[in-house]
């Protein structure tokens, strides 16, 4: 976290938390709250009055670049529930337009100021690129000594055998999870919470818990080499691990289609992910742009399906080139008058494929499928090539194939007849996401 154009998701905001109460405690403060002001300035701080349980409220300031806490309230807790909710607020760029910081907050800011330019001779350093480097190192050991203890826990998980992990409970891995939080690998907790949920997920579970533990074993080596890999897969561990990115991404300016919007909501409530599938209509490239609600509030961002915006997409470092945040746009948002080409279902794989050698941790590809005919059957729905021999299967959670309803939305559709399709092509499958009826260049959000 640097400034105030470089804002944290409300994930990473809850993953600060100490413990699961100040979790909730600062989800709910991140809504409307009991906030009497809040403010923030260009140069990376926000500041808020919470009013409390005494007659004065609680003033509370963050230092983004830190990010460094203070509030006046009794908790002894780091950060406490009121940081949280004012970072929360921060994400959802509820802060408001920068401002000149009240006095109290002011100067707190100042007397940090003051220290971290004041070497040991007392003379003013013009630029502490030294000292930013030296934190960047500790952070990485700090990091690095975070995964070699997961690694201990994965290794204990294997030695004593799945079977009684459904008894086990999850508190042991929210425990891991909080080590992840305090070793600043944010991402490294929310893998570990999502590993501690599989046991209760049904069926199967064994096998997918396994296959997860691999995955995160394989980031926890790539992070201990990552000053031996290639730049791009560097950044992509980085960031799965929870580091920001480091510099610019590739700015790439197209004509975008909206090809799909649909949103998520955190096993526990407390975030609401909204996922926008884009395609540049001249270069092609797949774009997602990813918003993020805090408790209690939706995502600002809505793009809606079959709109085509002339814009510029600042493309994230890693991620295998999806990532991308919404830049200036350059013309009004216009009705698609064309139907994307599709591809095969073999086509469809190579492609998801080949993004597994950039980032061997994504879920799934954006492709657009066609033209297939939908296929429904006792052992589950099917996308088959129109003209072949070859089908994907479609997995009936996740996505907007979460419901029956989108598949048989889409069947309606088809009639029985090829129809082009977009979705998100993965291990465990095709999800459709939206759909173009024969002879129609609008496109259906598949619900």
């Amino acid at each position: 976290m640097t400034d105030q154009g470089d804002r944290w998701t409300a994930e990473q905001v809850l993953d600060l938390a100490p413990d699961d109460a100040s979790r909730k405690a600062g989800g709910r403060l991140g809504g409307a709250g009991p906030w009497l002001q809040i403010g923030g300035s260009a140069s990376g701080s926000v500041w808020g009055l919470c009013k409390g349980s005494g007659s004065k409220p609680y003033r509370t300031v963050v230092d983004l670049t830190g990010p460094a806490y203070k509030c006046s309230c009794p908790s002894r807790k780091f950060p406490c529930k009121h940081a949280l909710g004012l970072l929360l607020l921060w994400s959802a760029e509820g802060v408001g337009e920068p401002d000149e910081a009240p006095e109290w907050a002011s100067q707190w800011l100042a007397d940090r100021a003051a220290k971290a330019a004041r070497p040991p001779g007392g003379r003013a350093a013009p630029v502490d690129e030294e000292g930013a480097r030296k934190r960047a190192e500790r952070r990485a050991a700090r990091i690095s000594s975070g995964v070699t203890e997961l690694e201990q826990r994965l290794a204990d998980l294997l030695r004593g055998g799945l079977a009684g992990q459904e008894q086990a409970g999850y508190a042991g891995w929210e425990e891991t999870a909080a080590r992840m939080v305090d070793a600043q690998a944010p991402g490294l907790a929310g893998r570990v919470r999502e590993l501690g949920t599989i046991p209760s997920c049904g069926p199967g579970w064994p096998a997918r818990m396994l296959e997860e533990a691999a995955l995160l074993h394989l980031l926890d080596r790539a992070w201990l080499g990552v000053a031996g890999l290639p730049e791009e897969l560097a950044a992509t561990v980085r960031g799965r691990v929870g580091l920001p990115a480091s510099g610019e991404g590739e700015a790439v300016r197209d004509r975008w289609l909206v090809l799909a919007q649909y949103d998520t909501v955190s096993p526990d409530g407390r975030l609401t992910t909204r996922r926008i599938w884009l395609r540049g209509l001249a270069g092609g490239r797949p774009a997602l742009v990813l918003d993020f609600g805090p408790p209690g509030r939706p995502p600002g961002l809505a793009l809606p399906v079959g709109l085509v915006l002339e814009a510029e997409m600042r493309f994230r470092p890693g991620s295998a080139g999806l990532r991308a945040d919404l830049g200036e746009r350059f013309a009004a948002a216009v009705p698609c008058a064309e139907v994307p080409a599709g591809v095969s279902t073999g086509a469809a794989l190579e492609a998801y494929g080949a993004a597994l050698l950039r980032d061997p941790w994504l879920e799934s590809w954006p492709v657009v499928l066609g033209p297939v005919v939908p296929i429904p059957g006792e052992l589950g729905w099917q996308l088959a090539d129109a003209e072949g021999t070859s089908a994907l299967p479609v997995p009936l959670t996740g996505g907007a194939s979460r419901s029956r309803g989108g598949l048989w939305q889409l069947a309606a559709l088809s009639g029985g007849g090829p129809v082009t399709v977009f979705g998100e092509c993965g291990h465990r499958g095709f999800t459709p996401l939206a759909a173009w009826q024969p002879d129609s260049t609008e496109p259906v959000a598949l619900s």
